[in-house]
Parts: structure tokens; C-alpha cells; sequence
């Protein structure tokens, strides 16, 4: 029935100020879970509850009445069944030590069989009288209360149970069948012994339920694979932050390689909590610009920024032909030869976020290649800066990006053919940024990388801000269905 669920409920070069250390305690990404965030996850799981809650068995209750005349009278109460709950009203508020659920005004109805005997003389000789029959019970004015505490155990969350309490203020007992119309004063007599039964059992219920939730927390996987190649670390990390209005945790939220070699990790800035301009808002994810630079420190690692160029949509530019007025002794040496363009990054690409944007340099090596029969001759190397802003849109749980060039700068680092006319290769070199190597970024940008989102939840209308060097998205949140809450709830 605990809505700490909800509690449950992103490339670029070092950072030249930068020192290595450990990821331990190292914090890139920010989550914060606002009251009205946590007000609709407790409204859903109070629904998952309740139906997971019924049906319900309690244990047998007996109990022996002396009655004048008639002597001790043996009753017992079996079959005890919370069938319905019905709960008018709930609230879950924040506090330093943990969060605190109440439902109050709820209902819960119950059937249940009766059976009584004793023992009368009849001539002298012993029998047994009995009677038996069904009753249902309507409990109201009942009030669920129960506190819980949520801290960071070694990268996992760890979730206690400190309080737990049920309070019934009326039951009413109906009997049926039988002699029941005599009998419903005796049977009165059991409210107590059934409310505190109910009581018990809801409040055991409500444990159990709590236990299960904390293993599904401690059982949550502390990466979410982005590819074959890179993971994104979501160990959380530091003390949990609680205020009367939200609850707000850390994560590493690096990006690792899937393997088992280590990778290097590098100090962020300064910390910031999560900021949104609508405080409504249910859910508020930070990231810093690290995650973008370790992402790119990862990719640039693993050997994927580099590529050969052998189809571009003006062909032409892919045989020294195509090069003769711009290269005149490219053509001359190499008539009519193909060529490949061999683009390698020395360095990864850097990232800077801004209040205003987000800002892309990439330092790329341009080689030109001539294939000369079964040869691959190297012919010139062209060093180029390209610079370019980048965009950001949430698609579905994913943190997509797309890049436009902004302008560039290139200079010869080394030719096999003599000098070259840079000012006569430039619009070459824009043709192919623009074709080539802008479109083949966007592809893999606009993939993505999974946010820290449980699955079965999703977000909805979700704000980007910018400030500098850290990304802030807010948003509400919306239930897919596709997680089983209530298996973990299930009794």
C-alpha cells in the first residue's frame, strides 16, 4: 500500500580543471519526486493495494460466554473474509525522517460464518445444543496509518517500516440464517475480538506488503543499458534530501562501458538541486554536462569515432575529377582515381551547456585517400574545428539530441601533393559536413539515452531548462501499466 515507490520513481572532453577520482559518492544526476508527484503515485498504489488487500482471511476466533440458565455457551467465528475496502480519503506528507501515509474514513466490508453449542439436561441426560449460519460485518470509520524511512545502503535504496497502526471506530454484525434473530446480542459480544482482528490483519498485510517493496528497491538494477557498448550507471549515491515538500536522491548517472574493464571517472562541478519554473510539477531530473562528457569519453574510447567515407550524395566529390579545379594536382597525379575520406577524431567532442544552449566543438583529423588500383594512398590530412549547437527533446522515457553546424575552421596539417588553396576546399569541406558527417551524428544522437525512470512509468509534458552546465527536466507522470505493482503487494 506504500507509495515510496514513487520515491523510486544523457558527448565531451576532460574538463581541463578536472581531477580523477572514484565514482563513490560522485553525483552527476539529481532526482526530485515533488508532493504532487508523491500524491499520484500514493493514489495509485492505495488503488493497487485495496485490490490486492481482497480478498482477505482472518483466523478463527473462539470464545466460551457463560450465560445464566443456559451455562457456558461456546462460540465460534470462522471463514472471516474482508471481501471489500472502500477508503474515502488519504494523504502522504514528507517529513525528516521519512514519509508518513494516512487513509482515513475507509470502510471495509466482511462475511463470515457462526456456530455456537453448549450443553443442556434433558431427564437427567446430557445434549448438546447448536445452531449455526452466516453473518456479514460492515466495519466503518477506519483509519490506516504508517510511517516509513528510505535511506541509501551501499547504492541501493533501503526501505524500513518505523510505525504502523489500523483504527476502527464502528463495526455492525449482521446475522443470517439459523436462529440468528435470538442470538444477535451474544454475537455482539465479539466486535471487540473482531476488530482487533481485522486491525491485525490489515496492519500485517500492510507490513508484508512493505517488506516485498523494500526487496523490489534493494533488487532495482544499478544500470540501464543504453547499447552494446555503454551503460548508464544509476548506483545512488550520498544521503537521501527530505523536506515537508519533496524528497530528492542522487545517482552516479556516468556512462560505463559493458565490460569489465574499468573507466575513468572525473570530478563534476559544484553540485546544484533540481530547479523547475512550474513547482507542480511531479518529477524533476538534473543532469550535469558530465554525463554528456562521459558519454563521449566512452564512445571516443571504444574506437567508434572514426570511419571511412565512401558514399556521399554527390559521389562526384569521391574521384580526383570531381577535385580538379579545387586540387589541380590531386587530378593531375591521380587521374580519375576514387577516393575515400578517412575522418578520426584525436580528441572526444566537447560539451558545454549553457543558460542559452548547448555548445558542440569537434576536433576532427580529414584524411584523403586515393585508391590507386589495390592501393590506399594517403594524400593529404586536413584538421578541421567544427562547431555546432545542439537541441534536446524527451521521446518517451529517452533523453534525445540532435546537432546543426554552427560554423567551422580547418587548416592543412599535412599533404603529400603540394600546398593546397584552403579558401577553394572550404565549400568542399561544407558540402561534406553537412551531408556526411552532421547526418550520420544525428542518427545515433536522436536514439537517445534512457533517463532513471522505474519501468511502467512515463513521462508527460516534460519541461527542459538550461542553465549553465547542467540540464534540468521537469514533468509529470503518467502509469503505462506494463509494471505489476501488484505482485509486489500481493498477500
Amino acid at each position: 500500500m506504500s507509495p515510496t515507490i514513487a520515491l523510486l520513481l544523457a558527448l565531451s572532453l576532460f574538463l581541463p580543471t578536472q581531477s580523477l577520482l572514484q565514482p563513490t559518492e560522485q553525483s552527476f544526476i539529481s532526482l526530485l519526486i515533488s508532493q504532487n508527484g508523491l500524491d499520484f503515485v500514493k493514489d495509485l498504489l492505495v488503488t493497487k493495494a485495496i485490490s490486492s488487500l481482497t480478498p482477505l482471511q482472518i483466523p478463527q476466533i473462539e470464545k466460551t460466554i457463560k450465560i445464566p440458565v443456559v451455562g457456558n455457551v461456546h462460540f465460534v467465528i470462522s471463514n472471516v473474509t474482508i471481501y471489500r475496502v472502500d477508503v474515502s480519503s488519504s494523504i502522504a506528507k514528507l517529513g525528516n525522517s521519512g514519509v508518513s501515509i494516512v487513509a482515513s474514513g475507509a470502510t471495509c466490508n466482511l462475511s463470515m460464518n457462526w456456530y455456537y453449542s453448549y450443553t443442556t439436561w434433558v431427564f437427567l441426560v446430557p445434549v448438546e445444543v447448536s445452531d449455526s449460519g452466516s453473518a456479514s460485518v460492515q466495519v466503518e470509520g477506519m483509519e490506516v496509518g504508517l510511517t516509513l524511512g528510505l535511506e541509501n545502503q551501499g547504492g541501493s535504496l533501503e526501505l524500513s517500516l518505523t510505525e504502523c497502526g489500523c483504527y476502527i471506530k464502528d463495526i455492525s454484525i449482521k446475522l443470517d440464517g439459523g436462529g440468528s434473530w435470538l442470538y444477535q446480542g451474544m454475537i455482539d459480544a465479539f466486535k471487540d475480538q473482531i476488530s482487533s482482528a481485522v486491525a491485525n490483519a490489515i496492519s500485517k498485510n500492510l507490513k508484508e506488503g512493505v517488506s516485498k517493496l523494500d526487496s523490489f528497491l534493494r533488487a532495482l538494477p544499478k544500470e540501464i543499458k543504453v547499447d552494446d557498448t555503454a551503460s548508464l550507471n544509476v548506483t545512488f549515491v550520498n544521503d537521501l534530501s527530505l523536506s515537508n515538500s519533496s524528497i530528492e536522491f542522487e545517482i552516479n548517472g556516468l556512462f560505463t562501458r559493458n565490460s569489465k574493464d574499468a573507466f575513468p571517472y572525473y570530478l563534476s562541478r559544484s553540485r546544484t538541486s533540481v530547479s523547475c519554473t512550474d513547482p507542480s510539477s511531479m518529477l524533476g531530473i538534473l543532469l550535469d554536462e558530465a554525463v554528456f562528457n562521459s558519454a563521449s569519453t566512452l564512445y571516443y574510447s571504444a574506437k567508434f569515432m572514426q570511419w571511412i567515407v565512401d558514399k556521399i550524395p554527390d559521389q562526384s566529390l569521391l574521384n580526383t575529377a570531381g577535385w580538379r579545379f579545387i586540387i589541380p594536382q590531386l587530378y593531375k597525379k591521380y587521374p580519375n582515381d576514387d577516393m575515400n575520406l578517412n575522418i578520426s577524431l584525436p580528441s572526444p567532442p566537447v560539451v558545454r551547456i549553457s543558460t542559452n544552449n548547448i555548445d558542440a566543438t569537434v576536433y576532427s583529423d580529414l584524411i584523403i585517400d586515393v585508391l590507386d588500383a589495390d592501393d590506399v594512398i594517403p594524400v593529404a590530412c586536413i584538421s578541421l574545428v567544427i562547431r555546432g549547437s545542439g537541441a534536446v527533446k524527451i521521446i518517451k522515457n529517452n533523453l534525445a539530441g540532435s546537432v546543426k553546424l554552427n560554423d567551422f575552421s580547418m587548416k592543412l596539417k599535412w599533404s603529400k601533393i603540394g600546398n593546397l588553396r584552403m579558401y577553394l576546399i572550404q565549400p568542399v569541406m561544407w558540402t561534406i559536413i553537412q551531408t556526411v558527417f552532421l547526418p550520420y551524428v544525428n542518427s545515433h544522437l536522436a536514439k537517445g539515452f534512457p533517463l532513471p525512470i522505474i519501468d511502467g512509468f512515463t513521462l508527460r509534458n516534460a519541461e527542459i531548462i538550461f542553465s549553465d552546465s547542467k540540464i534540468n527536466i521537469c514533468s509529470d507522470v503518467a502509469f503505462t501499466d506494463s509494471l505489476d505493482l501488484g505482485r509486489f503487494l500481493d498477500h
